[in-house]
């Protein structure tokens, strides 16, 4: 079986910035695999793109550029905000404005954005809203552990069920 559309892919991966080389993001070696559904849009595209047609035992190594995976970093993502828009029932939310600490947050329209604290000076609190990633090239090394047909469940969800999976 080859990876395609509604196929359950089960995978370890390391995640290297730039290259080989890079400095390691992530890993799944020796932890949980990575198992996701073929072709749904839970993945980076490029990710899937170099996936397909891999088959069971297949290993994998592949560089994706930052433009095709998280975008480019940009400086118009960085915001600044009234301090008090931090406060809740009364109080300001002082263990929120921490240096480095995400917060979820709503834009004007009610799109959920996840920001990062970079700086608190007097009464604003500067955000940085751009992916954590935005900016930095992946590469990928890995292996294809499994491959199996999506149920019919599966596919109406839009996810897998399961073990590494959604659990209902």
């Amino acid at each position: 079986m080859v990876i395609d559309k509604n196929k359950v892919v089960t995978l370890h991966y390391k995640l290297q910035e730039g290259s080989s080389k890079g400095n390691l993001i992530e890993e799944t070696h020796g932890k949980e695999p990575l198992v996701f559904m073929y072709g749904v849009g839970q993945m980076i595209p490029e990710f899937e793109r170099q996936l397909a047609g891999k088959k069971e035992g297949d290993t994998f190594a592949f560089g994706i550029e930052s433009s095709d995976a998280y975008g480019e970093y940009d400086p118009q993502a960085i915001v600044t905000i009234p301090k008090n828009s931090f406060v809740i029932e009364g109080e300001l939310a002082t263990d929120l404005l921490k240096v480095g600490k995400v917060i979820p947050m709503r834009d004007g329209d009610g799109n959920q954005l996840l920001g990062t604290v970079k700086e608190v000076r007097g009464e604003e609190v500067l955000m940085d809203f751009n992916h954590p990633m935005a900016g930095v090239d992946l590469y990928f090394t890995g292996n294809i552990e499994d491959i199996r047909e999506a149920t019919p469940s599966e596919v109406e969800h839009g996810h897998v069920h399961g073990p590494g999976g959604h659990q209902h």
